[in-house]
């Protein structure tokens, strides 16, 4: 699949900021976090401008942004618009967060359910944003069990990175957060991985002899290309990235978006003081951002359309 950028700034953005609010909501929620209305500012802000950001990207994919308010119609049918309606109600209990618990710095327990309510919306949207990729059955890649569980886990990861810087530039940082944002690196490591070796060794079950229906006969293979130029389904549907590119990318992503993450998640640990935490916590957040959307990037890239077996492919 030809890797569109705006939908990789789109899950990138959007799912730091949903993660972001998922990790405050409950943190406020369950009473682990004071109050605070300086702390509301930098972290709903930033929640608030990274799903905003990731929305307006989002429409960027469209042939007529426009007209984007009519999927919200589909509902029954399409994870796209249920991934909308999802996201526009989680601003409802995120506000009600930021007036009671980060305006009026009330522990109330109104307060605290919105906190709860606004972390159960956030990752029921990453949820829809995985399955809109996940419930496709033409595309081998992504029609897989991992996928939400890997979106889900990245964006608890980024948002808490992000939590935890916020909270270093705060001068409130919690030791708690940063030993439970190692064990979410490890466990996103692990659903990554596990989700590559799923997928190099699934069966490419979908073949131009089922796609035509001439398996009975033999071996299928096409007499002349079906278009003389590329066309939109082979500029779209038919990118491919190169094997030995792939996995060095895989090796920097894995490298980027974990690995340096969880070493300078464990300076925090061990070198709390605010100047080498704070520089050691933006520096993860930066670099696990960085990470995912080169994750996002070979998500799409390594990602083989059933519709390229009409166009000289063998197998997806």
């Amino acid at each position: 699949m030809h890797p569109a950028y705006s939908v990789i700034l789109f899950t990138t953005t959007s799912g730091a900021g949903l993660g972001l609010l998922a990790w405050l909501g409950a943190y406020a929620g369950l009473g682990l976090l004071a109050p605070n209305w300086a702390l509301a500012v930098l972290a709903l802000g930033a929640a608030f401008l990274l799903v905003t950001i990731g929305l307006v990207f989002s429409t960027f994919h469209l042939g007529r942004p426009a007209r984007a308010w009519r999927a919200f119609g589909q509902w029954r049918s399409s994870w796209l618009s249920r991934e909308g309606i999802v996201a526009v109600a989680t601003y409802v209990p995120a506000a009600f967060l930021a007036y009671g618990w980060g305006w009026l710095e009330s522990p109330g327990a109104v307060w605290r359910l919105s906190g709860l309510a606004a972390a159960a919306l956030a990752l029921l949207t990453v949820y829809c944003t995985a399955m809109i990729y996940a419930s496709l059955k033409t595309i081998r890649h992504w029609h897989h069990p991992l996928v939400a569980p890997v979106y889900l886990a990245l964006a608890l990861a980024t948002g808490g990175l992000l939590l935890q810087a916020l909270l270093f530039v705060h001068g409130s940082a919690l030791r708690p957060l940063a030993l439970l944002l190692l064990a979410v690196l490890i466990v996103s490591l692990m659903l990554k991985r596990a989700y590559w070796t799923a997928v190099d060794n699934a069966r490419r079950s979908y073949t131009v002899e089922a796609a035509t229906g001439l398996g009975k006969l033999g071996r299928v293979r096409p007499l002349d290309p079906p278009h003389t130029q590329p066309n939109f389904v082979m500029r779209e549907m038919g990118y491919k990235v190169a094997r030995k590119h792939a996995l060095r990318l895989r090796r920097a992503v894995l490298l980027v978006t974990f690995l340096i993450p969880i070493a300078l998640t464990l300076v925090t640990v061990l070198l709390p003081g605010r100047g080498v935490g704070t520089f050691a916590a933006l520096l993860a957040f930066v670099s696990s951002m960085a990470g995912v959307a080169l994750e996002r990037w070979l998500f799409f890239a390594e990602a083989e359309h059933v519709s390229m077996l009409y166009y000289g492919a063998q197998a997806a």
